[in-house]
């Protein structure tokens, strides 16, 4: 609660003074920075250009006007093609368990040293401008400046993805952006060709089930799992190779929103996950994750019901357990978005030694493809040498030229072998990264795919059937929305198809949903099997039962109570939640006189950005309120998004008694403040089809 509001103005104190025309300049004194050209040329007017007399032409030599216009109209980049939405962050990755008798990397065998790194965690499908909250898959990458080299670990928040191979990725990608003809929608996949392109595409089934869930619309970045997709290889001082896949754990447990609150977020903070990760770090809530690995052997793997080279198969941590080996903490918020966020590149190629690629085929398009879009974005192949790409370990080559080329070589040298300049860097086979020396079998070269490839029913059959009841209605819902945007009925009835492969029961709720006839099931390519459910893959009670990452709203207004303001805001910040005072005014006037700053007006803090919402108002403003429709829908939103609602005496007179708001467990009086922190620290499931249909 902000109650030191200062109205005082500091551009009065920067030197101002009004130009001819009323334009305000304001004048560096002795101990202020210059402001100059990019030559260091000083600059004297910043407000106006050089013309022949106040009302004649503008001079063709202002060199001031013609660097600041050309610089300006070149600012922008080409945005990456998917993952263009993006938020990120600095901080350290600490190894707490040795792997050393799995791999040479320092990275993965020094524990308690804190290594730099670099996280972005974006959409896939929408653009830079678009929401934060679509139901999308989000990238998880992380850059780790390790001693032998930069680690990317280039993965999303999800642990299989659409396609089997890499040649299908701009089919995909294609099929899910806005509609050529169109140019909409935009960064949905709710529409007929991303629907047209799956239901043609059962390899797709896994990750579009997984995307149906409520994984597909998180709470936050700070609440999301990261997942490698692919099995990479571990290489030891023998040379002998066990397979790999990371995860990313968060600290605070895996959360959703509900799909309606998503819809209402974007509407209210488009930049809603950006903007919590940014208060997050800057309160000091520093994000964290544990970072774990599935390690298995090659005998191990050929046990597998599936094949782990297909990246649209996860392994199930029943099966193999996530061994958790460090942790990651974001701290520090970029200095400057473009030159760090927006410019960073990541590689899954960049690996240090001691870690291998596996043959999983759409890994290794990935390895082409990433750094060969660097060159059509960055505009160089010299993108390393970008600050936030750069290794902060030493690093020496043989490259030279190019644009923007930032390193002088000082030496007449720049090939090898050479015998010119003793200095110059030589290989090493004792540091040097090699490549796992892999048996391979004798099969025809030929463009084939691999019949372990074939199953793509059994993996979304588990998912589903691993789900809570709440879940799955979710998931069923979900479906039924998307396919509701879908115009063409033959895809729709091809869709529906596939399901009946998944689950009988979740092709019968999407298809009552929309009003259809259940079509013959999809022919299988292979046998679909039963396989154990994993609770590993289920969102609802799996996340610890906590109040820390999670943020109360708190209503307010004229003559409210401070006393009962301060000891809900001190319980709940004593749990770890974070607390924002919602008010019909910026200023608001509290029963003791103390004036307070709140952080949003009603209209502009709606209870779908809170986790648990309190209202502590007079009866004069609860019937002033009582006609408002913003706050109404504050308390209809929380109360059909099952979350805690703590109501005072006026509230309950002149506002919830109004509303189709059922006075169960989760919506309690002011008095019971420890019931009401107790309850905010979940939702209330039960509530939900009491509120809403449900496929």
């Amino acid at each position: 609660m902000n109650k030191n509001i200062d109205h005082t103005d500091p551009a009065k104190d920067m030197n101002m003074e009004r130009g001819n025309g009323g334009e305000t300049h304001q004048r560096a004194s002795d101990d202020t920075k210059v402001l100059t050209t990019q030559q260091g040329v000083p600059i004297s007017d910043n407000q106006n250009s050089l013309k022949a007399g106040p009302r004649g032409p503008t001079l063709l030599e202002d060199f001031v006007l013609r660097e600041k216009i050309h610089h300006f109209d070149h600012e922008r980049i080409p945005e990456r093609i998917v993952h263009a939405r993006g938020s990120a962050a600095h901080g350290y990755f600490e190894l707490t368990e040795s792997l050393a008798e799995y791999t040479t990397a320092k990275i993965l065998t020094e524990t308690g040293k804190q290594t730099p790194l670099f996280t972005r965690f974006s959409t896939v499908a929408g653009s830079k401008g678009s929401k934060d909250t679509p139901r999308d898959v989000r990238g998880f990458s992380v850059k780790v400046y390790t001693e032998e080299g930069n680690w990317d670990l280039v993965g999303n928040d999800m642990p299989i993805f659409f396609i089997q191979d890499a040649m299908k990725f701009p089919d995909l990608v294609h099929a899910v952006k806005p509609e050529p003809d169109r140019g909409f929608p935009q960064a949905a996949s709710a529409h007929d060709t991303f629907w047209d392109f799956v239901s043609l595409s059962p390899e797709t089934m896994h990750n579009v089930i997984w995307l149906m869930s409520d994984r597909g619309i998180p709470r936050s970045l700070r609440m999301i799992e990261g997942f490698g997709i692919h099995s990479y290889r571990l290489i030891n001082k023998d040379g002998k190779s066990t397979f790999m896949r990371f995860h990313w754990k968060p600290v605070l447990g895996v959360q959703s929103t509900t799909w309606d609150e998503a819809v209402k977020i974007s509407g209210a903070d488009p930049d809603y996950h950006r903007r919590d990760l940014f208060e997050s770090i800057n309160n000091g809530d520093f994000p964290e994750w544990e970072f774990g690995v599935q390690l298995f052997t090659e005998e191990e793997a050929n046990e597998f019901p599936f094949d782990h080279l297909d990246a649209t198969k996860l392994i199930p941590e029943e099966m193999v357990p996530v061994k958790i080996v460090g942790k990651m903490v974001l701290n520090r918020y970029p200095d400057n978005f473009f030159a760090e966020t927006e410019q960073v590149a990541f590689c899954p190629s960049h690996v240090p030694p001691g870690i291998d690629f596996s043959n999983d085929p759409l890994l290794q398009g990935r390895l082409f493809s990433y750094l060969d879009t660097q060159l059509s974005r960055l505009g160089s192949p010299n993108f390393a040498q970008i600050p936030i790409n750069a290794p902060k370990c030493p690093f020496a080559n043989n490259q030279q030229d190019g644009h923007m080329q930032m390193q002088v070589p000082k030496t007449r040298v720049l090939y090898e072998p050479q015998s010119l300049d003793p200095t110059r860097p030589r290989e090493s086979v004792k540091k040097g990264f090699a490549s796992f020396s892999e048996t391979l079998d004798d099969g025809v070269k030929g463009r084939v795919r691999a019949e372990s490839f074939a199953d793509h029913y059994s993996q979304p059959r588990m998912f589903y059937r691993s789900q809570t009841t709440v879940e799955q209605a979710h998931i069923a819902s979900a479906y039924a929305f998307e396919l509701g945007k879908v115009d063409t009925a033959h895809v729709r009835s091809r869709t529906l198809s596939h399901l009946r492969n998944i689950d009988e029961d979740l092709a019968s709720r999407v298809a009552k949903a929309l009003g259809m006839e259940l079509p013959e099931a999809a022919e299988a390519a292979a046998p679909i099997q039963d396989m154990e459910v994993s609770p590993a893959v289920r969102t609802i009670g799996l996340s610890p039962k906590s109040l820390k990452g999670r943020m109360i709203g708190i209503l307010v207004a004229e003559g409210s109570k401070h006393s009962e303001i301060e000891k809900y805001e001190k319980a709940a910040q004593a749990q770890g939640a974070s607390v924002k005072i919602i008010a019909p005014n910026k200023e608001v006037k509290l029963d003791d006189d103390t004036i307070i700053q709140a952080d949003e007006r009603v209209a502009g803090g709606p209870s779908v950005m809170f986790d648990a919402v309190v209202s502590i108002i007079m009866p004069d403003q609860a019937k002033k309120l009582a006609k408002d429709s913003a706050t109404l829908d504050w308390f209809t939103d929380a109360y059909v998004h099952c979350k805690a609602i703590s109501y005072c005496g006026a509230t309950d007179e002149f506002i919830l008694s109004k509303l189709p708001i059922e006075k169960d467990a989760f919506v309690t009086p002011l008095s019971d403040v420890d019931v009401f922190i107790e309850n905010a620290k979940s939702r209330l499931w039960e509530r939900e089809p009491k509120v809403r249909d449900l496929a």
